[in-house]
């Protein structure tokens, strides 16, 4: 089973240079990706979705599962989604794929303008190796399907100055 995990970046770039790093550890096999999709949020507030495609009918299943996602954090769910018929309906869609309203409210207050949130679903990973590449990125933890302990070291490590070269 596949790991969520989701972290909100202060700038617009961030998110995406992670993503790179944790695809070329997937080229090394140090990471199994099922999924990784950045969000941008530029400074006029547009949102930018920069997802990498799979093949086949499971791409579009998952490329509207994290659209649905990112459209709402986008119509914000304290605001518009309460009593809009249809933001109840894409709850309760999240709802059913683990997506709670807690979740959906703390990230929508993350996504600020200039900033980026990447999501990842990891089959699985050398975690050593990869929390070592991952080491001072920044981030905070929004969401994950981790143990707590594993969410405190990549929390950590995510924290943790760089090492020096």
């Amino acid at each position: 089973m596949s790991k969520l995990v989701v972290i909100a970046y202060d700038d617009q770039f961030r998110a995406e240079e992670v993503r790179t790093t944790l695809r070329k550890l997937q080229q090394s096999h140090l990471i199994d990706l099922e999924e990784a999709l950045v969000a941008v949020r530029d400074e006029a507030g547009e949102v930018t979705l920069l997802q990498m495609y799979k093949p086949a009918a499971a791409a579009e299943l998952r490329r509207g599962f994290w659209n649905t996602l990112v459209g709402a954090i986008v119509m914000n769910p304290v605001l518009g989604m309460a009593t809009d018929a249809r933001g109840g309906a894409i709850r309760g869609a999240l709802a059913g794929a683990g997506v709670d309203d807690e979740f959906l409210k703390d990230l929508a207050g993350t996504f600020q303008n200039g900033s980026s949130v990447l999501f990842v679903l990891v089959r699985q990973a050398t975690p050593d190796k990869v929390l070592a590449a991952l080491q001072g990125t920044g981030g905070k933890i929004i969401e994950t399907s981790l143990s707590h302990e594993d969410e405190a070291t990549l929390q950590a490590a995510l924290d943790a100055a760089p090492p020096v070269s």
